[in-house]
Parts: C-alpha cells; structure tokens; sequence
C-alpha cells in the first residue's frame, strides 16, 4: 500500500504537465512507501483502495449463514485447468444462530473470471503500456468526476516487485483490504461469479468439513453436537453439475451413510490420501478415533488412540504411507502415529509455546510438516531431522494473531499459503532468498522506486486482507494458483497475479 496526497486527481494533471514541460517522467511527489498490515496505522480520513493489478482474478460471494469450514471438490472438469471462466464445487457447513438452523451446503461457483497480467512490462519504455500511464489516469480521472470527485486521502495498493537470484520469478508483497465485500463487486469484477446452492439439513453448528479424496461427493462432517457423520452428496453434485439456471430450494433432510458420537465435540478431521476410504477423527477429550471402511458402512475403533493432555485440533494423514498421521494439540504438541504400532504415538514433540491448531503435511514434499499456533507463529519442520532433536528448518513471527489455517501448495512444494485472525492471508515460498544484485537489478529494468520494508521475510510473497475473521482456507487441486478463503463475512475466490508467473526474456 502506499499513502496518496489529499487531491491525486490535481496531482496527476501536474505531473502530466510536468512531462509535457521538461521531458522528464519523473514524478514530483513524495517517495512511495510500501504500507503493512498490522504495523502501520490509518490516519484519520483515511482508507485502503483495492490494487486489481494485484490479482489475476478476485471474487467475493455469501451463502447465507457463515461457514467455519469448508472444502473443495474435486470435479471432472480437468485435471489442470488454466483458462478462465473457472467453475468449481465446495461443500460447507454452517454456523447458525440457532441449532435448528443449520445445514450442509454443497454449491457449485461458475463465471469466475479472470485476467493474467505481465509482471512487469515487455517494453521499458513504452509508457502507455505501464500502470500509471496516461490512458489509466484519465479512466481514473473520470471515475473520480462520476463520484463527486471526492478529495478524501486515500491508501492506494502499490507492486513491489524481487527479482531473486534462486528462481527467475518476480515475486510481489502485494497488500490488499476491502472496507467491505462491495467494494469487489463495484470495483474489481468484470462479471459477477454465479452460485448455485443445495442445502441439507444438519443439526447442530458444523466445525469441520472435509471431502474424500478419492471418492469426493463422499464427505465427513463434524458436529459442535459431538458426532461425526459421513454422507453421500452425490445427487446433489449431479444436479448441479446438470443445472445452469439457479437452484432456490429449502434445505432437504437427507440421513447420512454413518454417524459416530465421541464424549465431546471436535474439530480434527481427515480423509487419507492414500487409503480409500479411510478417515480419523479427533475431539476435545483428546481422543482420536480411527474409522476402517466396510461394505458401504465403516467400523470405528472405539478404543481411541490417546498422546495428548489436552484436545485435538487437527489431523494429517501422511500423503505417501498408509497407516501413517500426524496429530497437533492445545498442549503444543505433535505427535506422530502408526497405527501398525498400538495406541500411543511413536514420537512426540513441544511444536509451539501455545496452542498448535492446524497443521498440514506436505503432499509433494512427504518429509514437510507445516503447524500453525495460537501465538501467531508458523513453524516448518524436516521430519527426517526427528531423532536429531531439532527438526526446524524455518520459524516465521509474521502473525501477531491466531494461525487460523494453513495448506501447503498442491502445484508447488515450497510453497504454502496462512490464515490468521489478525484478517490477512498470507502466501510463503521457502525456497527464496533475498539477493540485493539481482534486486537491484530488477529494480532498474521496472523503473521501481518503492523500497521494500527490511524486517518483511524474503518468503513472503503475497498478503491479501479484506475478510473479518478468516477461518479456513484451501488450494484449488485442479487450477494451479488458486485459493478459497472463508470468513465470518463470507467466501473470497483470490489468484495472486505473482503466482507462477515468470518476468519476460529480453529477446523477443
């Protein structure tokens, strides 16, 4: 973000007649600065102004009452698709004001739309060509008349661009906040996305949702009632998938495939990647339950698997053995399972100083486990470094909140992205390093003169604001870049345009 002076529109016809006048392109105002979330403060009159340069595509929707948990299904529509329009199906659960008014959602987003974009232009000279040219200020500059012309000082996002030496790749610290989800709407969207939703009835606040990932209209939810419930959505998948003109229906009372009642309600949840069908479960007494498939039914261990002293907050299953999961608690702890191997774990570690709430174990690179703390930390871990006594290889202090959620890239192996209730979403690639030469570098081809702040970590890539009390976020498996985000105001659909983008060569 960058503070703008109180009358941009007089500015910029300054500095247009400035050019006009000396032939320099230099502007006369003050220095840019980059501005960062939950360091620096608003003036009074102030507001954040959303960068759309900062996104390849950016959509903003509600379905009703929040959601805490959701996922995405994984669809028949390609297995690598890059093409906008993009459509792609969730399932959710609710957090109604009363009980009774809760209900499973399965939804279908089409129309998202979307732009790619150059990182940085193909011709450094030509003008018209860059963000702030001539044609873009008098679009502005009209905008401005058709809403009063309004003097108000505003914080307008800015790029910054790295140029790092370990990977041709510009990679931007892209700040972004909404003053409400209107704002995109009015603002960023060419179109509209379009939903189309089917409810079932569910009793009870749902704290977890998650799809099967071999056989995904197959889901288990969790319930704030305590009892865990697998179902089968896939008539309503088929109707949507059937359907382009909007489904308005009550929620229909549909009972699931199995239901498990634990002692206490929970939020650990999950579908292993390698065996079908398989599914563990975690509550607030500590106990984890694993469930073995059956014909059409599962059979649940009701001895629990027990290793933590406090609840169990989240579940992993390894993405490459079987009979293998990690576990993370309220204790700060993580625990390491094998269910060839009892009821205890066969290793645990203090992972954090206060509570690990997620954790996420990395499919593409199967010795990276990712957690994420109450304290607002994120922690990296090489599990192969285990016996060793100190298997962390990367501590980040970015967050002064609550880690909410965090989810390694499905496309990218050092890359994840993080959720904190302090509302930023944030996007980190482990394999950068600063390198001053080749910043410098970069800094003179673009022409850039924002500088960025030194205590930023090289591996951030990306921060999107916007959304109040961000709970859960998930990458698009089948559309590489993409990322879903719930909140208490609703859902955002982000593709960061610093994403698997590359800077373009010098030939032509």
């Amino acid at each position: 973000m960058v503070r703008s002076i109180k009358n941009p529109k007089k500015a910029k016809r300054k500095n247009k007649a400035s050019k006009k006048g000396d032939g320099s392109s230099s502007s006369s105002g003050p220095p840019a600065k980059v501005w960062q979330p939950g360091v620096d403060k608003l003036e009074e009159g102030e507001e954040l102004q959303c960068d759309p340069t900062a996104y390849d595509s950016l959509h903003a929707f509600h379905i009703g009452w929040p959601c805490l948990s959701f996922d995405i299904v994984k669809d028949t529509l390609g297995m690598v698709r890059t093409e906008f329009p993009h459509t792609v199906y969730f399932v959710a659960g609710t957090q109604a004001e009363k009980s009774s008014w809760n209900s499973l959602s399965i939804f279908k987003v089409s129309n998202i739309s979307g732009k790619k974009r150059e990182p940085v232009p193909t011709k450094s000279g030509d003008d018209e060509s860059n963000m702030g040219s001539d044609d873009s200020g008098s679009d502005e500059d009209s905008e401005d008349e058709e809403l009063g012309g309004s003097g108000a000082p505003v914080l307008q996002a800015i790029v910054f661009l790295f140029f790092f030496f370990n990977r041709i790749l510009a990679d931007s610290i892209l700040t972004f906040t909404l003053l409400s989800l209107n704002f995109i709407f009015e603002h960023f969207q060419c179109s509209c996305c379009y939903v189309q939703l089917r409810k079932v009835t569910h009793e009870g606040c749902v704290n977890r949702i998650r799809a099967m990932t071999q056989n995904p209209h197959i889901c288990a939810s969790w319930g704030d009632t305590g009892h865990v419930q697998v179902w089968d959505f896939s008539s309503h998948l088929n109707a949507l998938a059937e359907s382009e003109s909007e489904v308005s229906q009550g929620p229909s009372t549909q009972a699931p495939l199995f239901t498990f009642g634990h002692k206490d309600e929970g939020f650990a949840l999950d579908w292993s990647p390698v065996a079908t069908g398989r599914l563990l479960s975690g509550d607030c007494k500590s106990n984890i339950h694993l469930w073995e498939p059956t014909d059409g039914s599962w059979k649940v261990e009701t001895t629990p698997y027990i290793g933590h002293t406090a609840s169990v907050e989240d579940l992993q299953w390894s993405p490459t053995e079987p009979d293998v999961f990690a576990s993370c608690s309220v204790d700060g702890n993580i625990a390491m399972w094998d269910t060839r191997s009892g009821k205890s774990p066969v290793a645990s570690f203090k992972a954090h100083n206060a509570d690990v709430n997620v954790i996420s174990w990395n499919r593409l690179a199967s010795c990276m486990l990712a957690s994420g703390s109450d304290d607002g930390t994120f922690a990296i871990r090489d599990l192969r470094l285990l016996k060793g006594g100190d298997s962390v290889v990367a501590h980040f202090e970015y967050h002064k909140h609550p880690i909410t959620s965090i989810e390694w890239s499905p496309h990218e192996a050092s890359t994840l992205a993080v959720s904190s209730a302090d509302n930023q979403l944030t996007i980190w690639d482990l394999s950068l390093e600063n390198d001053e030469e080749e910043e410098a570098e970069f800094k003179a081809k673009t022409k850039e003169e924002v500088n960025a702040p030194k205590d930023l970590p090289p591996q951030l890539l990306f921060v999107h604001q916007g959304q109040k009390d961000l709970k859960e976020l998930h990458w698009h498996s089948q559309i590489p870049g993409m990322i879903v985000s719930t909140a208490a105001d609703g859902y955002n659909i982000l593709m960061p345009s610093n994403i698997q983008t590359t800077l373009p060569s010098d030939g032509p």
